[in-house]
């Protein structure tokens, strides 16, 4: 239940950057009960493309605790991560992921790639998948039809204008 209830506040944090226009993923990183770090995709509006939630999270985390290994936390993220912040993962050396969504084009953990598997790490990184990946799938998919939407829109007002 405790998953749940984590991966509810990431969604939260998701919803935060769809508000601001980015895509829709959000992260926090517990330890011992707490959230030490939180974060929400922001690349667009920070111009850094290192910006991922998860980046975003495990920064925060790390200046919490003052250290830049996170042992015996667990991070929570809405989308399966990318292999940039599978990497990040890694080298804090979190002990848990827990994901929503799957993510088909880019993910590493299952999806386009097992790196958490790979036999070159010095670190191992439990998973837990799918927890409220219907919740973390809807608000994607909602999000990239009202940006469909909007640029459909744009075109119309762009043939309109002389």
């Amino acid at each position: 239940m405790k998953d749940q209830e984590w991966m509810e506040r990431a969604l939260e944090l998701a919803g935060k950057a769809a508000s601001e226009n980015e895509i829709p993923v959000g992260a926090i990183v517990v330890l011992e009960g707490e959230v030490i770090g939180e974060g929400y995709n922001s690349p667009i509006s920070l111009c850094d493309p290192t910006a991922h939630a998860e980046i975003q999270a495990i920064r925060m985390a790390c200046k919490a605790v003052g250290n830049y290994r996170l042992p015996n936390a667990t991070l929570y993220v809405t989308l399966e991560p990318c292999s940039m912040c599978a990497g990040a993962i890694v080298h804090a050396r979190i002990g848990r992921v827990v994901y929503g969504a799957t993510e088909p084009k880019s993910g590493a953990v299952v999806s386009q790639g097992c790196f958490f598997d790979a036999p070159f790490l010095n670190h191992r990184v439990e998973v837990t998948e799918n927890v409220l990946s219907e919740q973390a799938s809807v608000q994607l998919t909602t999000f990239f039809q009202m940006r469909r939407e909007q640029k459909k829109k744009l075109k119309e007002l762009a043939k309109k204008s002389p």
